[in-house]
């Protein structure tokens, strides 16, 4: 049987020693700065650690030291009903640093076909419209994840589906974090005159500590552009309203109330998919194709004003021969000037934009069903307090 070298003993026993002596307070400040497979293992050091790094002050500290360090992109398999059997990685689309930033993909514990835009707070949401497999949250550092049950709105959907009914813009699910008492919800925001209710719209929240939903009264009055994800940004879920004007509106979780944020960049939108809304760099941005080009602006919200500011613009010329023209989705800014881009619809290349050099580069095209996510690590689950 072979022994650890004593020296090797010795030296374990030493640094065990120098962190004992640490005052915890330092610990804390190097234990947040650590990444989070790091963090799950010293779990196991002692309890004081334990209570420590499972401590929602802790996470909290330790999501902000990520944030600054930019964000990472999960390329999100979702189910592809030609081939379900497949459970293995996509070995097209291996991992991709940009910088400090990496591009993977992942596999949820699920067979959904849908996803919220983008992570809320290194949490991914997904989601099924037509099927009863039900929906699942996830954190893909800790492998946490916990399904819950379909919304009424779902069941309308596959009740309208068997009926053969369906033929009009479907809402997409959101999913908040409320910044004051730190709990997720998923939202479903959808227009009520496809399903003979007399609202405008409907709104569907999901409380984790009663596994229910209910609804919130009044939801907007204004109806929104269903075909478009809404998008999460400090503790508030964002969409475009389907007035002859179109305007920003947004939901406010923890108020749990609408109102209309600003005027669009843009008078009215008649193309279904001309216009995208993302978070970029921790901004609210919106786009618009017009023609040739996609310009991307972005909301400007210091000294209490509310003015969009041109960001860049996309020559659609020069990425034609990846998306044929389409409206591109835009997913983050690595490493600060390279801006990643898809479009609608999975199993679409990913094309990274250089701000600086405007130079467009294929980063990879998959062959599975894979959708891109912006994301950071976090220690949350939807159980946080």
């Amino acid at each position: 049987m072979l022994k650890r070298p004593r020296s090797s003993m010795v030296l374990r026993r030493h640094r065990s020693r120098v962190v004992e002596l640490l005052p915890h307070d330092v610990v804390e400040l190097i234990l947040e700065r650590l990444p989070v497979k790091s963090l799950l293992r010293f779990r196991s050091v002692s309890e004081n650690w334990k209570s420590t790094i499972d401590s929602r002050h802790f996470k909290e500290r330790q999501f902000c030291h990520r944030e600054s360090r930019g964000p990472d992109v999960l390329c999100v398999k979702l189910t592809d009903y030609g081939d379900e059997s497949d459970d293995g990685p996509d070995t097209d689309a291996p991992s991709v640093e940009l910088g400090s930033s990496i591009v993977s993909t992942v596999r949820f514990p699920t067979t959904a076909s849908n996803y919220c835009h983008g992570s809320c707070d290194g949490l991914v949401c997904l989601y099924s419209l037509y099927e009863e497999s039900g929906n699942v949250v996830s954190n893909p550092a800790t492998r946490f994840h916990r399904s819950f049950p379909l919304s009424s709105f779902q069941h309308l959907l596959i009740d309208k589906l068997k009926k053969g009914e369906l033929g009009y813009g479907i809402a997409q699910l959101g999913f908040v974090k409320d910044k004051v008492r730190g709990t997720f919800k998923p939202v479903w925001l959808y227009n009520s005159s496809p399903f003979g209710l007399d609202n405008a719209t409907t709104c569907e929240v999901f409380d984790f500590s009663t596994n229910a939903w209910r609804y919130v009264v009044p939801a907007s009055p204004y109806r929104i552009l269903a075909h478009e994800r809404p998008v999460y940004l400090d503790g508030s879920l964002y969409w475009f309203t389907e007035c002859e004007e179109t305007k920003l509106l947004s939901f406010d979780l923890h108020t749990e109330t609408f109102q209309v944020v600003c005027k669009a960049p843009f008078a009215h939108v008649r193309c279904p998919y001309s216009v995208t809304m993302c978070i970029l760099d921790n901004r609210l941005c919106v786009s618009r194709k017009n023609g040739l080009t996609q310009v991307i602006w972005s909301l400007d919200s210091s000294g209490g004003s509310k003015t969009w500011k041109k960001m860049c613009s996309i020559a659609l010329t020069k990425t034609f021969s990846w998306f044929e023209g389409d409206t591109l989705l835009p997913i983050a800014i690595l490493d600060k000037t390279k801006l990643l881009l898809h479009c609608h619809g999975y199993s679409q290349p990913l094309v990274i934009h250089d701000l600086h050099v405007k130079s467009y580069d294929l980063l990879f095209k998959p062959t599975k069903l894979v959708g891109p996510v912006c994301y950071f690590e976090s220690l949350f689950s939807v159980l946080s307090n």
